[in-house]
């Protein structure tokens, strides 16, 4: 593909190469930064990420692909504002939540001022439009609502009318409405609506128990649309079969367990929510990617996180990752890791002996 499109072959694996190195400079930056300083930042980051999605609307300055305006050129590179605009919701969404308290569980003082603050976000992102990455950011902010202890009939009222939202959005455009056909029955029109639900699941099922082996995948070549973007897991289990896919899937439920222990190590309120909103982020991306690739949910279009082709959704998971990690190294509890090896190092101070008397003093 990036032969044919861009006459040089190794174009997509030079480019996310530049993309991983970055990620990994944005994952050690964040892992040795003390995650308490975003408190301070979040409010920033927010008002950027608003920035970049509203710039993607103004026509001459986004970059419009397939009907869909969600990028900005940045000399030869093009940024996703969306990808970078849910880990901004992540730390300001976490530091509002925590600075709150029990005013969460008031209707006008949390219920009202969340709902504002998440519909401005995810509205301006559906009228990119990407209704999948709306999905999970209000998937992820109403996960750290209830954790941060919002009450259960404000929860039900999200979620129900997230609900209603949602079905309204799929049946006011005719392409979603063809998602959900290809779904249900994508062999009534298997060169049309059906074709990349179809070729997604030939490409697993061609791939049986240890796959066709690394690099031998048929379907990658123009049968599977976005092959290496949002199909790559199909690819995945035809070339390393159900052996391989299982394993990537154990990869990151080991991430998810991993993150969760990093929330519940930390008695910090600020901390905790950092954590959990990262691992809800990633673990709904990853169940919603996994799943409309399989055909278990109909596909909705967004990147598996880590494995991917993309620049934007690449750094900013790597550099969650990072905030991840700085929950995990510096929480309340314990303190920055050098002075817990300090207190370690520290030899205990024996009591010195005493000598109790008893009898009356003569």
């Amino acid at each position: 593909m990036g032969y044919l499109e861009f006459d040089n072959a190794n174009y997509f694996i030079i480019r996310q190469t530049f993309f991983a190195i970055l990620g990994a400079g944005a994952l050690v930056f964040f892992m040795r930064l003390d995650y308490s300083h975003l408190h301070s930042l979040s409010a920033i980051m927010m008002g950027v990420a608003l920035l970049g999605l509203f710039a993607v609307l103004i026509p001459g300055l986004g970059v419009e692909r397939n009907g869909a305006a969600r990028w900005l050129a940045v000399g030869p590179f093009d940024v996703q504002p969306s990808e970078f605009a849910k880990l901004a919701v992540v730390v300001y969404i976490s530091a509002w939540l925590s600075s709150r308290r029990e005013q969460i569980k008031d209707f006008s003082l949390g219920f009202v001022p969340f709902v504002l603050m998440v519909g401005l976000i995810a509205g301006l992102v559906v009228v990119e439009p990407d209704m999948g990455t709306a999905i999970i950011i209000v998937l992820t902010t109403i996960t750290l609502f209830f954790v941060a202890g919002a009450p259960l009939t404000h929860l039900a009222l999200l979620l129900g009318a997230g609900g209603l939202i949602s079905w309204g959005l799929i049946l006011s455009q005719s392409y979603r409405v063809d998602r959900l056909t290809a779904f249900f029955s994508p062999e009534t029109d298997p060169q049309g609506t059906g074709f990349q639900t179809i070729q997604l699941l030939i490409a697993q099922g061609s791939g049986g128990i240890a796959g066709l082996g690394w690099g031998a995948s048929r379907q990658k070549y123009f049968y599977i649309p976005g092959a290496h973007t949002d199909g790559v897991f199909a690819v995945i289990g035809e070339e390393l079969g159900f052996i391989g896919a299982i394993l990537i899937l154990g990869l990151f439920i080991f991430f998810l367990y991993r993150g969760f222990h990093a929330a519940i190590g930390t008695q910090d309120q600020f901390g905790r929510l950092l954590a959990v909103g990262i691992v809800s982020w990633i673990g709904y991306q990853t169940f919603i990617n996994i799943g409309g690739v399989t055909r278990t949910i109909p596909m909705t279009g967004i990147p598996l996180p880590f494995l991917s082709y993309g620049g934007s959704a690449l750094i900013s998971v790597m550099a969650a990752a990072g905030i991840l990690l700085s929950v995990s190294r510096y929480n309340k509890d314990a303190g920055p890791p050098r002075d817990r090896v300090r207190r370690a190092r520290r030899k205990p101070v024996q009591p010195r002996k005493t000598f109790a008397y008893s009898g009356a003093r003569r």
